[in-house]
């Protein structure tokens, strides 16, 4: 995975310096409110989402069990309907075969379909090295790229900008790229989409060059998925003559079947819609239809490493559908930006360590980036249970241990600055398996309990500035559990 964005500190401190901003915690309190709210109550419609979880998670287990045999069959369904399949072990492959295949059309200039996975591995930018101009069409994406901004989001990327903000980016610097915005604009949602539309409509009709990823890859046919909601993607996919598909390998889903679970619960789940207004599937190329160049780019990058990770590779089920980040009280509070990645939030914070590894300060952090409050399991569409993987990533963070890197298997140092955290569990650890020493321990601190201080020192006044220790009880409770008898009354 490339490296994480321009000047990016560690979580703690990034996100010290966003709950610090009123404006950013307003525009993500608004927003993830009113997404959330909505999703609930599309969920809430369908009286088998129980079944329909459980199916997706099930789904995307076996796939990714038997992903190399599904790879296959979808590079030879891919081929055998006029595409071409390209493997990318990493960002740096990636961007060079795409690059590659835009120069061979002779052009200097692509539209793209918003793309994960192309941010992921910096392609705007390696296209940008190589005289090659990006223009994303996605309108969130747009305001991001014109703005020279981040992401913060992965459904809404635009999430941190309010409508004034928006109406200043498309005064600004919309001609820089293109059609100017019109005059007296203002920031009526309406006005900024019309403005929107027409800047990107002289793109679709001139661009000979689109680059997409997909929401899905269906191996017994070769057919890739994009669903979105503002008809830009279908744009993308449909007028330009060479079409280039970046796609990370675990977005693969066996069959057509399969797909229809995850075409109920991504809508719902994400946008809050029963279905997408815009479904786009494509198999190859056909004549007098569509592309007539078609290249699916297969993108690792960090992902079989992940996949090696018994507890870990539950977060290559991930359908991207953003529900995580809009229940969770820390991004909520320090926005997408601080997670120094493209992705953000819980699943951020559990993916992005594992792809890139935890040899980064930014890396090593973002596993604490919780409160482990359970509430992104809660919605995960796939039952990615997050909390799990977090404190795996966590213990990895501050034991080390074998992993694999670049498919070959190594050992991790810990990392600097957990030393006192490994004493803790370590002490804790020979505590809880010697049940003499844990009576004996209780007791003292039962028996001491008017002297505890109520606040920590050193360290530990980060902890106790915002929180009140809690209190020791008089009396441990095995103690009293062998003097009620189990609380039974009169101790019978």
């Amino acid at each position: 995975m490339s490296g994480t964005f321009v000047g990016m500190p560690a979580f703690p401190e990034a996100a010290r310096a966003a709950v610090a901003d009123a404006r950013l915690r307003g525009n993500l309190r608004h927003a993830t409110h009113t997404i959330r709210a909505k999703r609930a109550r599309a969920v809430a419609e369908v009286s088998d989402w129980a079944e329909l979880r459980e199916a997706g998670k099930r789904i995307k287990d076996h796939t990714l069990r038997h992903l190399d045999r599904y790879l296959v069959q979808l590079e030879e369904k891919v081929t055998a309907a006029g595409g071409t399949v390209h493997w990318a072990a990493d960002a740096e492959d990636a961007n060079r075969i795409v690059v590659e295949l835009v120069r061979a059309t002779g052009e200097s200039e692509v539209v793209k379909v918003k793309s994960m996975a192309t941010q992921e591995i910096g392609l705007n930018e390696a296209l940008e090295a190589a005289g090659i101009r990006a223009y994303e069409t996605d309108l969130a994406e747009l305001i991001v790229q014109l703005g020279e901004d981040r992401p913060s989001h992965i459904l809404v990327p635009a999430i941190h900008r309010n409508r004034g903000e928006i109406r200043d980016v498309f005064r600004e610097r919309m001609s820089d790229w293109g059609r100017p915005a019109p005059e007296g604009l203002t920031d009526s949602p309406a006005e900024l989409a019309e403005a929107a539309r027409l800047h990107l409509r002289e793109k679709f009709l001139r661009a000979k060059v689109g680059v997409s990823g997909a929401n899905f890859m269906v191996a017994e046919t070769g057919t890739l998925v994009v669903v979105e909601s503002e008809g830009n993607g279908r744009m993308c996919l449909t007028l330009p003559e060479t079409l280039i598909s970046v796609v990370g390998i675990e977005k693969t889903v066996p069959t057509w079947r399969d797909l229809e679970v995850f075409l109920q619960t991504l809508p719902r789940s994400s946008t809050a819609e029963r279905m997408n207004p815009y479904t786009s599937t494509w198999t190859g190329t056909t004549d007098g239809d569509g592309p007539t160049a078609f290249h699916l780019v297969l993108l690792d990058n960090g992902r079989t490493d992940t996949l090696a990770d018994e507890v870990g590779r539950q977060a290559l089920r991930c359908i991207r559908c953003s529900a995580c980040l809009n229940v969770c009280p820390v991004y909520e509070r320090a926005g997408g930006h601080a997670y120094g990645s493209v992705y953000p939030g819980p699943i951020g914070a559990i993916l992005s360590p594992q792809l890139r590894g935890t040899a980064s300060e930014i890396d090593a952090s973002l596993p604490y980036a919780s409160s482990l409050c359970g509430a992104c399991y809660e919605v995960c569409p796939v039952a990615i249970d997050i909390p799990e993987v977090l404190v795996h990533l966590r213990e990895r963070v501050v034991e080390g241990g074998p992993v694999v890197r670049e498919g070959n298997k190594v050992v991790l140092k810990p990392a600097k600055g957990h030393a006192a955290e490994r004493a803790a569990m370590r002490a804790a650890r020979w505590a809880f398996s010697r049940p003499g020493a844990l009576r004996t321990g209780q007791r003292l601190a039962s028996r001491t309990r008017r002297l505890h201080p109520r606040t920590l020192p050193g360290p530990g006044k980060a902890w106790t500035a915002t929180r009140e220790l809690p209190a020791v009880p008089p009396e441990p409770f095995r103690d009293w559990w062998r003097r009620t008898g189990g609380g039974k009354e009169g101790g019978k």
